[in-house]
């Protein structure tokens, strides 16, 4: 498993397939051949290690051909599913499901191959570390431990079950699944045996739990990672996520998801694509290009798409290679146009799978409204199917749109800072300049409206919102909301006891709406009638005192005196009462 190769490394090759004819072409090879985003963070590393063994799942007539053309470093053990209700790991909180009941399990040999005939309870892992647990008569076994003795888990997985018994949209590093595809079953045959050793890759992603949004005192808030990952690397633990790196395999749409920044892709990092983005434009201008149109694409299919139609490709067309396109958002989108791009175009191929595909779409409603609302074309963003043939797509030789002029801040790896800083810099430049605009459903931009007449200042909404969007007024009983600062997580909303808050997702271009604490609702302080220390509001003691109206507790007038006192003066009152509580609430 060697490292992808980087965007530095396919610079020269890239501006050989490029023409140079005019002052736009000119001024691209100088800027493309001066590799100029060789300098990277430096990203840790995720290691496997595999001993080659192997666990085949499939029928004894169709299995035992296929294990007799494996090499004998690769040892195989054959597995005969034997019931059939198997279980399908899918997109839920949890990657291990079961189903099955127990029954018999066999173990022998034919022709030399170890055969299990069991029923397959779970399956999970990757290279070197998968769990296969089979029903036995005292309950689920590890197959491993079963027949390998010295090893708990199988190095690699050849499925010949159809569905596979993983179904993940990019299966796991060792896991082979070609189900009816005969071309993909050759494919895992000739690359089994390489898959011995050890190996390393990116570790492609970092979190910082602290700015997750997913959730708070138990309640569930945003999902947006969990529906965007690809390879169920990622799974909810409480209030927070884990992303398992052996599983991870850099789709990196989980970071293009995150409303926060919470999860960023760093390989490479927000800041270094964004100032390798920039730098690039900035070349291209001093060398007199014009009108840049900024091309992202793949290291892999991408690449190999853009490299059929390179040559017939407009001299302002721009190419930026970078790992995975699903890595991509609305941080560097809106920033690529900011740094003075007139357009930007993703190339999508059919190696995309479904949930980045997806993700990358809803990441261009959200980043077109917002170029709408400022009145420029949505022209200037644009997902592009590479072509089965040569030929470009027609996005890439429509006339470019007018340019913008470039910003200088720099880049970081703040994503909601960056949105804002380009943001700030195309609204100054904007042809219409309206406060705001709305946004489609799951924009990680917006309001909250809260009913004031139902609302109690319970401050509920306050203690679970993750990104201080929310917050109390401190000595006085206020709700107020920071715009900026909400992700649209919801968990205000499923928080609130009265079922009075609702969001709108929209986007704020004027800083004083955006930035400007408002009060959502207030209220008078309520004092203790006993000692004046303030405790709560006129509208919470109203609610209780309706709520206890007719409860045979709260009859006399002592009692109803009492509901009105702080803590310690209810207290102290209860027992200078005659006969203390058993008196006060003596139930006629």
């Amino acid at each position: 498993m060697s490292e992808p190769a980087t965007a530095v490394e396919s610079i020269p090759r890239t501006a050989d397939l490029l023409t140079a004819t005019t002052a736009n072409g000119r001024a691209r090879a100088a800027a493309l051949s001066a590799n100029l985003i060789a300098e990277r963070t430096p990203v840790s590393l995720v290691s496997y290690k595999s001993t080659g063994h192997l666990l085949v799942i499939g029928e004894i007539k169709d299995s035992i051909p296929l294990i007799k053309r494996l090499p004998t470093e690769v040892r195989c053990t054959l597995l005969v599913y034997s019931n059939a209700h198997k279980f399908h790991a899918s997109k839920s909180p949890s990657k291990n499901t079961k189903t099955g009941s127990k029954g018999p399990l066999h173990v022998g040999e034919i022709d030399g191959v170890s055969v299990v005939t069991g029923i397959l309870t779970a399956l999970h892992g990757s290279l070197g570390q998968f769990t296969v647990l089979v029903s036995g008569d005292e309950g689920d076994v590890n197959l491993a431990e079963l027949v390998l003795r010295t090893h708990k888990a199988f190095d690699l997985v050849l499925d010949l079950t159809s569905p596979a018994h993983i179904g993940s949209e990019i299966p796991p590093f060792g896991y082979y699944a070609p189900g009816n595809d005969a071309a993909a079953l050759e494919r895992a045959l000739r690359e089994i045996p390489d898959m011995v050793g050890e190996f390393e890759k990116p570790k492609y992603f970092h979190y910082n739990p602290d700015i997750c949004a997913h959730g708070a005192s138990g309640i569930k808030g945003c999902q947006r990672c969990l529906e965007a990952c690809p390879t169920l690397a990622i799974t909810s633990i409480g209030d927070k996520i884990s992303v398992d790196p052996y599983l991870c395999q850099g789709g990196g749409s989980c970071a293009s998801a995150c409303p926060t920044g919470a999860i960023t892709y760093v390989y490479p990092s927000p800041g270094d694509l964004l100032d390798g983005v920039r730098t690039v434009l900035k070349y291209y201008r001093n060398e007199s290009g014009r009108q840049p149109v900024v091309l992202f694409y793949d290291a892999g299919i991408g690449r190999q798409s853009f490299e059929r139609m390179a040559a017939q490709l407009p001299e302002y067309i721009i190419p930026f290679e970078v790992e995975e396109v699903g890595s991509l958002g609305m941080d560097t989108w809106l920033t690529t146009l900011a740094y003075g791009a007139s357009a930007v175009r993703v190339l999508m191929t059919a190696a995309i799978t479904p949930a980045v595909r997806q993700e990358l779409e809803n990441q261009a409603k959200y980043a077109g409204s917002i170029l709408s609302g400022m009145g420029y074309a949505s022209e200037r963003l644009q997902l592009i199917q590479a072509n089965d043939d040569f030929a470009p797509p027609v996005a890439l030789i429509d006339p470019p749109q007018a340019e913008i002029k470039p910003a200088n801040f720099a880049a970081l790896n703040e994503k909601r800072t960056m949105i804002r800083m380009a943001v700030d810099h195309l609204y100054d430049q904007a042809p219409k300049r309206k406060p705001y605009t709305a946004l489609p459903d799951g924009a990680p931009f917006g309001q909250i409206m809260v009913d004031r007449k139902g609302c109690t200042l319970c401050l509920s909404c306050v203690s679970v919102c993750p990104s201080s969007a929310l917050t109390d007024g401190g000595e006085l009983p206020q709700l107020n909301f920071t715009e900026w600062n909400c992700v649209q997580c919801g968990l205000c909303e499923t928080a609130c006891p009265e079922q009075v808050i609702t969001r709108a997702a929209r986007f704020v271009y004027d800083p004083d709406i955006r930035r400007t604490s408002r009060i959502l609702n207030e209220d008078k302080v309520f004092c203790c009638v006993s000692c004046g220390k303030p405790f709560a509001t006129q509208r919470l003691m109203d609610r209780m005192g309706e709520k206890l109206a007719g409860h045979w507790m709260f009859q006399t007038n002592d009692a109803k005196r009492r509901i009105q006192m702080c803590d310690d003066c209810r207290v102290k009152d209860m027992f200078m009462q005659a006969g203390g509580m058993d008196h006060v609430y003596k139930k006629p």
